[in-house]
Formats: C-alpha cells, sequence, structure tokens
C-alpha cells in the first residue's frame, strides 16, 4: 500500500502541473472529482488484487455514483494520471494506461470483442494507452487496440485501430492529421491544436480547388 500512496501523490502533482484552476496540493485532494475517483481505483485495484472483488467493485460502483467517472477495478493505470471534470468518464476492465496520462470528461475506453463464435469473451478486449497520452472530451476508444506514446486523440473522436506513437487523430472514425510525428511530449489541453486540419476537411478543400480548376478549364 505505501507504494499506492506515493503513486497517488504523483497523480496529484499531475493535476497542479496540467491544469490551470488547480494552484495547489490541497486544492487538488479537496476539488479533484479525477483525483477522487483516481484514489478510490488505487484502492480498488489493491484489493482486486488481494482477491476481494466483491467489496472492490461495491467501493467502485460507489465511487461512480459519487464522482461520475467508472473505473474497473481490474484496469492497469500507471502514475501520473489526471482526469479532468471527469463526468462520463469509463475505463473497462482489461484497459491500461502508461504513465502521465491525461483524460477528459465523457471519454470510454470500450471493449468490442465481448462475444465470438466460442462464446462469452474474458480475455483482452479494451484498449492500451501507452505513456503521455491526451484523450480529448468525448473520445470514444474501442478495442483491443495500442495508443502509442506521446499520442493525441482529439475531442469526440471514435477511434478504432491502432495510433501510431506521437501522432494526433481526430473525426468519426478518427484519422491521423496531417502534421509532423511528435517525438517528444507536449501537454495540450483536450489535445488541441490550432494548426490541426481534419483530414477529411482537407480532401475536400482539394476536391474543391480541382473542381474550380476543371469549370476554369471548361469556360
Amino acid at each position: 500500500m505505501e507504494s499506492n500512496f506515493k503513486i497517488i501523490l504523483q497523480d496529484a502533482r499531475a493535476i497542479v502541473a496540467r491544469d490551470p484552476a488547480t494552484p495547489n496540493l490541497f486544492q487538488a485532494f479537496l476539488f479533484s472529482s479525477g483525483l477522487h475517483a483516481i484514489i478510490s481505483y488505487r484502492l480498488c485495484h489493491w484489493l482486486w488484487q488481494k482477491n476481494w472483488r466483491l467489496t472492490a467493485r461495491a467501493i467502485s460502483q460507489l465511487t461512480r455514483l459519487l464522482t461520475g467517472i467508472e473505473i474497473h477495478p481490474a484496469a492497469q493505470i500507471g502514475s501520473g494520471f489526471f482526469i479532468d471534470h471527469g463526468m462520463g468518464v469509463v475505463i473497462g476492465e482489461t484497459s491500461q494506461i502508461g504513465n502521465n496520462v491525461t483524460l477528459y470528461h465523457g471519454v470510454t475506453l470500450g471493449g468490442t470483442t465481448v462475444f465470438d463464435s466460442h462464446g462469452k469473451q474474458m480475455n483482452k478486449r479494451h484498449p492500451t494507452l501507452k505513456n503521455n497520452i491526451i484523450v480529448g472530451a468525448g473520445a470514444k476508444i474501442l478495442g483491443p487496440i495500442i495508443i502509442g506514446n506521446n499520442a493525441k486523440i482529439g475531442a469526440n473522436a471514435v477511434v478504432l485501430h491502432d495510433v501510431p506513437a506521437g501522432k494526433t487523430v481526430v473525426g468519426i472514425p478518427a484519422r491521423p492529421v496531417d502534421k509532423k510525428t511528435s517525438s517528444q511530449p507536449v501537454f495540450t489541453a483536450y489535445a488541441a491544436c490550432s494548426n490541426d486540419d481534419d483530414p477529411v476537411d482537407c480532401r475536400l478543400r482539394l476536391i474543391e480547388k480541382e473542381l474550380t480548376r476543371l469549370k476554369k478549364k471548361i469556360k
């Protein structure tokens, strides 16, 4: 449990570092519903590992009621984890999350391969998020896919396939934006960048330009 307390302190420090509205650790522990949910998860995960699984699920459901954040006790989450605002976040049973990951409200890490020809599946069915990842509000990451280090998921994106390290993806379904891969972790709130263009929008603009050129040629 001692290591859990150290990790919780790292989680709290991550909030102070990334949230301008939280100036110190005292306010992080007092006001952050995301941190409250993470603290509860750390306890529930410890109970789950000790095979006190009914108790872990009960505490987890109570936390969901109080914070609006649902984290399955079996999920694996690293240090420096930050859930901003929090309401509506769902983290499924076989989810794996690395260090220094930020999730915004409404994010779902969901499972898709629930049934196959052999019946109900109990193996890996939720996403794996590596390190230094930002997931914008309302994004859905579905299935046993891998999100690489330093990746960013735009708000309301629906991610169904692996995302390479350092890439930013947006849209439904999510597609990479046309920009250089980032090899260094850079924090941007909501994974939003003013120079990130929707790849579908870029293609439509190219088509529009080509149509304009063809019309001029016909005239």
